[in-house]
């Protein structure tokens, strides 16, 4: 017969869907009671309205049926009182003062661009996908707050979930996702001046559930503005990306954002150069842009060139769609070429 004992275990291999920890360890199972051959579980819903309580209830049930002797499963819901949800995020993101920005991830890369319309977020998205691809537990945080569009680019089609003042990210092939554009409505700007930014990025710092995460993108907005700082003071330790086109006019703005961040500290580890050339249908490059901008601003700041991205419509019509690059026979010559970035890029950090 089971025992009250047999059924915690087995609910220990149950994690809650969005936080991605033991229900036991986060203290939602309420009690266990036992009647014969059969068991009712009080499980704890962090907050009343999960949207996930079907799959919670789904994984309850399956893993209380697998005790032997057992012959029915019942759950019961309820829900966290204010006091258990403030110690809930104590347990998952500490006890720190606000503006404290807790561990996130060992690997903290911000993506940055002198100027708009280079293709950072683009990069920044497909570099997500090829990271996840090897295996690695990749979080994107969205900081280009006036023109976010990371959601869509990665087919972010949920919204995150609130526990109180603590984000849970929305996830989409396996990539967790934090951005302004969840919080704003569809195609209403963001009119906000330095010290209401400063607080949603640190929010976004440090309220975030970004769990057991191996890499985290940051998407910066173009230039050297409010948000950058504000970054570059809270993750020190974060290491810049610079992403310019090959015309030597992009390339002259972007050293900026490499001298602006040697001043906060901030690591430059390489440049990527986007839109580098077309490919013409007998396979020669058409160099549309002019050619080597990049490299030469790589010499300029003294970093890594990571590599070249074509102008290639298959990358604009898979950020429009949120669909992958990655999927087989998608565009397999891009993702090679984005492959290769990133591994430029784990041999560096």
């Amino acid at each position: 017969m089971p025992t009250r004992e047999s059924a915690m275990d087995a609910l220990r291999a149950v994690q809650d869907p969005e936080l991605h920890r033991s229900i036991v360890d986060l203290n939602m199972v309420e009690d266990i009671l036992l009647d014969g051959d059969s068991i009712t579980a009080k499980i704890k819903l962090t907050i009343p309205a999960c949207p996930l309580k079907n799959k919670i209830n789904q994984d309850v049930t399956e893993a209380l049926a697998k005790l032997e002797g057992v012959g029915r499963v019942k759950v019961e819901f309820g829900a966290m009182t204010p006091d258990e949800r403030v110690n809930l995020r104590k347990q998952i993101l500490g006890d720190a003062k606000d503006d404290t920005v807790p561990h996130i991830a060992d690997k903290l890369i911000a993506i940055s661009s002198g100027k708009g319309g280079v293709g950072k977020s683009t990069v920044t998205a497909n570099l997500a996908r090829a990271f996840a691809e090897s295996g690695m537990k990749v979080g994107v945080l969205d900081a280009d707050v006036y023109g976010f569009s990371i959601p869509r680019m990665l087919g972010v089609n949920v919204q995150p979930t609130l526990i109180d003042d603590m984000i849970v990210p929305a996830i989409s092939d396996g990539i967790k996702v934090v951005s302004m554009g969840f919080f704003v409505p569809d195609d209403s700007p963001v009119v906000w001046r330095g010290p209401l930014l400063h607080k949603a990025i640190t929010q976004f710092m440090t309220d975030v559930a970004w769990g057991d995460i191996d890499l985290l993108l940051l998407d910066l907005p173009p230039g050297t503005g409010d948000v950058t700082i504000t970054i570059a003071q809270k993750l020190p330790k974060a290491q810049l990306v610079v992403v310019t086109t090959p015309q030597p006019a992009a390339a002259h703005v972007a050293s900026r954002v490499a001298a602006m961040a040697e001043k906060t500290n901030l690591s430059v580890l390489g440049v990527i150069e986007n839109m580098s050339y077309y490919v013409l249908p007998d396979k020669s490059r058409e160099y549309v842009f002019g050619r080597d901008g990049g490299r030469v601003l790589a010499r300029k700041v003294n970093a890594e060139f990571l590599g070249e991205i074509p102008l290639d419509k298959r990358i604009r019509e898979a950020a429009d769609t949120g669909s992958s690059l990655f999927e087989a026979k998608v565009a397999d010559d891009i993702a090679e070429i984005y492959r290769r970035i990133k591994a430029n890029i784990l041999q560096l950090i």
